[in-house]
């Protein structure tokens, strides 16, 4: 069986979905692996090492020709499109913003596998692609708030003066938080933390941050996943949160939400009350944002309350292709792994039995088999046939 890795085509996209240690895995199993020329070069790995480790490279890859396809960014509807019957692929797929996409691979007969849905058991955790992606991006808003800081971030005490640590305020405690608080308790600021999980308050005090406690509801969903809060907590968390906001050098927000758009936890207000040349890093404003305002890719300057002055808010955008020969390590081999459950002597062998392999697959046989895509997709037809309840439905859904 033929398996493709293509070369990401999504501006500022520079991971790849093998490295050439990979494609000795892949290669192992029994599978022919065709790289696209040029696919590793943003992640440092040339032609000539997945050449070396047993691939063949391909000046362009003949999508229409493999039987599995290996990617990172989800799938274009085109290619989706140009896929053959009964082809399967494995990698993001962002099912809840991209259902076109999704629409297309079942309509074509493509069996999918969407790498965020992964089921979060200990069995899948080398399959967890957003864990391995959520560190790299974890990692990374540290390094760019400390870039913009016009400070510090540790203590220093010279002849000359005494320079006090920089605070630090992360919000959300998953593995990018958590991340993002070792790595910046490592450059020596103090760092404070808080998520409406009330079990991550352990979590953060192992890397080394004090947790902040509000009196809010309890918001845990299954597999350890937050979930939204109601329209009065949010308000009341919005509140409780404003003064440690203010007393920040740096503000961090990781909070999100599988298959929803980032929750809002910083508005405009509470940003302006922070000091003059604080930073704020939303490493949600690809998927909504948690900060008013944001816009991924973006610094935007927010002059703050008293007019002194202003707060940098930086939108990340490809936050772990940034750090692309790390992440694409640690990507590539969820995606053997994934695979190394469906591929017996160079053969596909889909186990539907198998929590792992149901759980991740998105469609198959002409049918989105992940029941909260399925819905969504139902009722955007039915919008679009204009069926007044089914648009209410879709809002409600979105």
């Amino acid at each position: 069986m033929k398996l493709g890795i293509p070369r990401e085509r999504r501006e500022g996209e520079r991971r790849v979905a093998a490295t050439p240690d990979t494609v000795r895995q892949l290669t192992g199993m029994g599978l022919d692996v065709a790289v696209e020329a040029g696919a590793g070069n943003g992640a440092g790995h040339a032609d000539a090492e997945y050449h070396n480790a047993g691939a063949a490279i391909v000046p362009e890859l003949d999508i229409s020709a493999v039987d599995i396809l290996a990617h990172v960014r989800p799938l274009d509807p085109r290619v989706a499109a140009c896929l053959k019957k009964g082809a399967v692929t494995v990698g993001l797929a962002s099912p809840s913003s991209e259902l076109p996409a999704v629409q297309a691979l079942a309509d074509n007969g493509v069996t999918s596998f969407a790498l965020e849905l992964v089921p979060r058991i200990s069995r899948a955790q080398s399959m967890d692609a957003l864990t391995s992606q959520a560190l790299v991006a974890g990692y990374r808003c540290v390094l760019e708030a400390a870039i913009r800081l016009p400070r510090f971030f540790p203590l220093y005490m010279t002849a000359a003066g005494t320079i006090p640590p920089a605070r630090v305020l992360v919000l959300g405690a998953g593995v990018a938080g958590l991340q993002a608080i070792g790595t910046a308790k490592r450059l020596g600021a103090r760092v404070f933390a808080n998520d409406i999980r009330p079990a991550s308050a352990d979590e953060v005090a192992s890397m080394g941050g004090t947790f902040i406690r509000l009196d809010l509801e309890t918001a845990e969903a299954a597999g350890g996943y937050a979930r939204q809060l109601s329209s009065d907590a949010g308000t009341r968390q919005r509140q409780l949160l404003a003064p440690h906001v203010a007393q920040s050098d740096v503000l961090i927000t990781t909070a999100a939400v599988p298959g929803r758009p980032a929750p809002l936890l910083v508005t405009r207000e509470m940003v302006q009350g922070m000091r003059p040349g604080s930073v704020v890093v939303d490493l949600a404003a690809e998927s909504g944002g948690n900060v008013e305002g944001s816009v991924p890719g973006r610094d935007i300057p927010i002059p703050t309350g008293d007019g002194t002055g202003h707060i940098t808010l930086v939108g990340l955008k490809d936050a772990a292709s940034a750090m692309a020969s790390d992440a694409s390590r640690l990507y590539a081999k969820n995606v053997a792994n994934l695979l190394a459950l469906m591929v017996r002597d160079g053969a596909l062998v889909l186990d539907f039995d198998d929590e792992v392999v149901a759980g991740a697959c998105l469609t198959h046989a002409g049918e989105v088999r992940h029941q909260p895509t399925a819905e969504l997709l139902a009722a955007r037809a039915a919008a679009a046939a204009g069926t007044p309840a089914a648009v209410a439905r879709q809002e409600g859904a979105l």
